[in-house]
Order: structure tokens, then C-alpha cells, then sequence
């Protein structure tokens, strides 16, 4: 099995302010990141999902892109609001979040694996499951 089961990249590239392409960075995307580490501490996934900086990843104007690997799923228009559907949903279920997915980048099937996790890290989540 890999280190990670899911890795997610967020984007904090940063542009001058008058660069018209814009940057993550000045639409949160520090803030996201820290949000995604803090749940991902918190729900005990450390060992199995890892959050971390991308430099520029071409999409700064469709919002904080967010990029989950293995699977290759480009989520756009990121905000705080929406890292515990994507942890929830996606990380620990494995349901593509569509209303968030950036359409130019296909994205495969939008039902994945979900998460394997030990049984005293699955008790812990929200949900009380890794998967439906």
C-alpha cells in the first residue's frame, strides 16, 4: 500500500496584485490548506491522507484549486466551508464532489474507493464511517 491513500495538493501560488490572472493565495488558499491539516490532524488520518502547498497549477482564476491524487480529481472555487464535504465525502468516502469539480479536467469515475482505515479511526469520524 502507498504512504498516502490520498494526497491532496492545494494551490498557494502567489501573483502581484495587479497580475490579472490572480492567485490562490489572495483567495484564501492559505487558509484552506491550514484547515485541510487541521481536520486531517484531528480526525487521526495522518497516516493516511497528506495536504499539501502546489505552486501554480494554472487554475488560479476558476478559485483554491484543490488537486486529490491518486485519483486525479481538480476541485475549483475551494473555500473553508467545503473541507469537511471534501474530507467527508471524497477523502473518506470516495464520492467526487461535482458541484466543486473544475469541468475542464476529467476527472474518471465520480465513485472511488473509499478510504481504508482501521476500525478505532473509522469510530472517530463524524460520520462514524469510511464508507457507505
Amino acid at each position: 500500500m502507498p504512504r498516502y491513500q490520498r494526497h491532496l495538493f492545494i494551490c498557494v501560488n502567489e501573483r502581484p496584485p495587479d497580475d490579472p490572472e490572480g492567485c490562490c493565495a489572495s483567495k484564501g488558499s492559505g487558509a484552506v490548506r491550514a484547515a485541510f491539516k487541521a481536520e486531517i490532524k484531528k480526525r487521526r488520518l495522518s497516516a493516511f491522507v497528506r495536504a499539501n502547498k502546489a505552486g501554480c497549477l494554472s487554475n488560479c482564476s476558476n478559485g483554491v484549486t484543490v488537486v486529490i491524487y491518486p485519483e486525479g480529481v481538480w476541485y475549483g472555487g475551494v473555500t473553508l466551508a467545503d473541507v469537511d464535504e471534501i474530507l467527508e465525502r471524497h477523502v473518506l468516502r470516495g464520492e467526487v464532489v461535482e458541484r466543486l469539480l473544475v469541468r475542464e479536467y476529467p476527472s474518471g469515475p465520480l465513485k472511488l474507493p473509499a478510504l481504508d482505515l482501521p476500525e478505532a479511526v473509522v469510530k472517530i469520524q463524524p460520520s462514524g464511517k469510511s464508507s457507505d
